[in-house]
């Protein structure tokens, strides 16, 4: 067990950030948090250290995909305020 605990502390610090990054969620908070722990229980069961480090990095890349929809939502309304004064 202790050879898993460094995984474990990142797979929890990736679910921390996730739901952190689900209260701006365009569907809501709770349409987003009851999928995310779906998800991560989905992979609870885990005890390969290989198919742990794929599932943070499968984490890894949902995040930054969730990162770039803020971003995306961010510029389509600052482009569109921008676009009303003119």
């Amino acid at each position: 067990m202790a050879a898993s605990s460094p995984l474990r502390h990142e797979v929890i610090r990736i679910y921390k950030e996730l739901l952190y990054l689900g209260r701006e969620y365009p569907l809501g908070y709770g349409y987003f948090r009851p999928r995310l722990h779906k998800a991560f229980m989905a992979k609870a069961g885990l005890q390969d250290e290989e198919q742990i480090r794929k599932g943070i990095e499968q984490a890894e890349y949902v995040k930054k995909e969730i990162e770039a929809l803020y971003y995306l939502k961010r510029y389509r309304t600052l482009r569109q305020r921008y676009n009303k004064t003119s």
